[in-house]
């Protein structure tokens, strides 16, 4: 795996939103005919979502090629969406967003990071566990799993 040293991270703005909505349709399209309907990240409000929560985005040549949505709880950090387009895929962006929530999270004094996967998404579980993620449980959820998964950070 090779990263571009081209990469920067800059935090979301609201002007953000449709691109934002372009790379996560494009990052989840290979699970639509392995799930058989849209990924839920497709169908949310990215207007309203960048009001409430956080997004760090990756840039290359001006446009974004990943992100990663956040929200802090009193205890630990919510990881709502994390996407890369797929012509940047396999070349550790993902991996460096998952690395500056962590690093968020230990800045507010949060000691776990969780989030939740379509157990289909194998890959995806795959490189959680790599980083770190262990599952905590699995729910049956519109015809497959949920996958709910956390990460404790040493204090």
């Amino acid at each position: 795996m090779s990263v571009v040293s081209s990469i920067e991270f800059r935090s979301a703005t609201p002007a953000d939103a449709a691109a934002i909505k372009v790379v996560v349709h494009a990052a989840y399209a290979k699970w639509v005919p392995v799930i058989g309907r849209e990924p839920l990240p497709t169908c949310a409000d990215y207007d309203k979502a960048l009001n409430e929560h956080q997004f760090e985005l990756a840039i290359e040549g001006g446009r974004i090629v990943g992100l990663i949505e956040t929200m802090a709880h009193d205890d630990h950090i919510w990881i709502e969406n994390v996407a890369v387009a797929p012509e940047a895929q396999g070349r550790g962006i993902g991996r460096k967003l998952l690395d500056s929530a962590e690093r968020k999270a230990v800045e507010a004094g949060c000691r776990e990071l969780r989030l939740l996967t379509n157990g289909a998404f194998e890959a995806n579980v795959r490189l959680y566990r790599k980083h770190g993620y262990a599952v905590d449980r699995e729910e049956p959820f519109m015809n497959g799993t949920t996958v709910y998964m956390s990460k404790r950070l040493a204090p």
